[in-house]
C-alpha cells in the first residue's frame, strides 16, 4: 500500500469523522446537551490482515470519541463508540454462509440506546453483533516497578511484566488519563 491509498482510506474512516463532528461539538457545547456515536471496528481493536489503513483508521476513532468525552462532559455531550459488524454490501465477495443471522438491525438498538437522550454512558465501547452487546475496554497488566531499567532487565521480567493477576482498567471517562499517571506514580512512590 501506498501513501497515497494509505491516506485516502484515513481520509474516510478517521478525518471523515473528524470533519463531520467538529462543527456539530461546538453547536451541542453551546445547547448544553448533545449525542455523539462514532463507528469503529473490530478491526480497530484486534487489527486485520491486508487492510492496514483501515485498521489505523477505526482505532484512531477510539482517541477521537475518549477526547470528546472528556471535552463535552461538561457540557452536556457525551460520546460513544459503536463496534459493529453486520454482513452488509461491504461483506460482498465474503462467504458468509456460516455466518449467524447478523444484520444491520441487530446493532441499530445499540446505537438507538447510545443516541437517546436517557443515556448518560460517555466514554464507552460497545460491541454490537450477531445479537450480541458487550463493553470492550483498554486494560493494562499490573506491571513491574523498577528505578532504572536495562535492556536486558526488560527482556528478563517479560514474564511478570505481562502477568494478567491484578489486570488494570483505566475507563476512559472521565479521568482515565489522570487515573492512569496516578497508579503508576503509586507504583514509583511505593514498590511492592
Amino acid at each position: 500500500m501506498d501513501w497515497e491509498q494509505f491516506s485516502a482510506v484515513l481520509d474516510v474512516h478517521l478525518h471523515g469523522a473528524f470533519h463531520v463532528v467538529r462543527p456539530a461539538f461546538s453547536i451541542m457545547c453551546d445547547a448544553g446537551y448533545g449525542r455523539i456515536v462514532l463507528t469503529s471496528s473490530i478491526a480497530g481493536l484486534y487489527g486485520e490482515r491486508n487492510v492496514v489503513a483501515y485498521c489505523v483508521g477505526k482505532a484512531g476513532l477510539i482517541g477521537l470519541a475518549n477526547a470528546l468525552a472528556l471535552e463535552g462532559a461538561a457540557h452536556g455531550v457525551t460520546c460513544n463508540l459503536i463496534v459493529p459488524a453486520a454482513v452488509t454490501r461491504l461483506s460482498e465477495g465474503r462467504d458468509t454462509s456460516a455466518f449467524p443471522p447478523m444484520q444491520p438491525e441487530h446493532v441499530a438498538p445499540t446505537v438507538g440506546w447510545l443516541a437517546h437522550e436517557s443515556c448518560t454512558a460517555s466514554g464507552e465501547m460497545l460491541v454490537s453483533l450477531a445479537g450480541r452487546v458487550a463493553k470492550a475496554f483498554i486494560a493494562e497488566t499490573r506491571g513491574v516497578f523498577q528505578p532504572e531499567w536495562s535492556i536486558e532487565q526488560v527482556a528478563a521480567q517479560m514474564q511478570a511484566i505481562g502477568s494478567l493477576e491484578g489486570q488494570q482498567v483505566f475507563p476512559p471517562f472521565p479521568s482515565g488519563f489522570y487515573d492512569h499517571l496516578d497508579y503508576s506514580f503509586r507504583m514509583a512512590r511505593e514498590p511492592n
